[in-house]
């Protein structure tokens, strides 16, 4: 069965990825992130597109970030390190590209999804739209987060929404310049197509050259992130934290459906039995003598 979770398309020269496991409010783990940077690399590759858009299926979520019924089954401390590193070439696919990339925030943008839309060259979203670092709520270490914040946020708003896990709502963001364009939930995809058709036809080697620019200033950050995040997040797995925290996690949504479920069978009226049918009357024929 092919695989659905990361649809594709090309539309008027704009290459369009489209995360598409709503159900999960779009959440990743590496198989799909590993679809997401092959269909950037598609398009990066293909001269036909000139720009390119990510957004989100449904109307909930852009990505939840990833998929914590990956993590928690890690074992220990080299396996967080492993997983840590695959987010390097992840990430350095957008950093690399030579095409402009726009973030349609469909909904909620948070943890990993939140740094993915970070590197994101205009991001569009509406009233509904949220973007944060929660993961040391699921008891994960931010590294990567912080070092993309700090850039774009200064380092006293940084270290408030690491430490506290808060998201931030759609009319904060755009507040402070992470959501360039707040327009009305039907309209973002429309709106980033309209960036994209501007950027798409901007002249390609400026372009190119702008972006790989702003690369090389970020890259010494870039380099020092990965350098200790391996250790921080070895660390952080041996200590058996993140599982722990991830399964009170999954225990308390099951607990939760349970009540639910409980609750609309309560609810549920009984069925009523149909009233027994009584017999027809009799009738008594008269009979006519002659």
């Amino acid at each position: 069965m092919a695989d659905t979770s990361v649809l594709t398309q090309v539309k008027d020269g704009i290459g369009i990825i489209t995360l598409n496991k709503p159900e999960k409010l779009n959440a990743w783990d590496t198989p799909m992130r590993m679809a997401v940077k092959a269909a950037l690399e598609k398009f990066n590759a293909d001269s036909g597109v000139r720009a390119i858009i990510l957004t989100g299926s449904g109307d909930r979520a852009f990505c939840a970030g990833q998929d914590l019924s990956e993590t928690s089954k890690f074992g220990g401390a080299s396996e967080g390190g492993d997983w840590f590193e695959t987010w390097r070439s992840f990430y350095d696919t957008m950093r690399l590209s030579s095409k402009p990339i726009i973030a349609a925030l469909n909904g909620v943008a948070a943890g990993s999804a939140f740094q993915f839309a970070m590197l994101a060259d205009v991001r569009v979203g509406h009233a509904g739209s949220k973007m944060g670092q929660p993961e040391i709520n699921s008891g994960i270490a931010s590294v990567l987060g912080p070092m993309l914040m700090i850039e774009r946020l200064g380092l006293s708003r940084t270290i408030e929404l690491t430490l506290t896990g808060r998201m931030m709502e759609a009319k904060e963001c755009h507040h402070i310049g992470l959501m360039h364009h707040l327009v009305p939930p039907k309209q973002v995809m429309a709106k980033a197509l309209e960036i994209a058709k501007e950027l798409a036809a901007k002249p390609p080697v400026a372009m190119r050259l702008n972006r790989q620019r702003f690369r090389e200033m970020t890259q010494p950050a870039f380099l020092e992130a990965f350098e200790n995040g391996r250790r921080i997040q070895e660390e952080s797995y041996a200590s058996g934290e993140p599982q722990a925290m991830m399964a009170k996690f999954f225990a308390d949504r099951a607990a939760r459906a349970a009540k639910g479920a409980a609750k609309g069978a309560k609810a549920k009226p009984a069925a009523r039995k149909a009233p027994a049918k009584k017999p027809a009357p009799r009738t008594k024929a008269k009979a006519k003598r002659r």
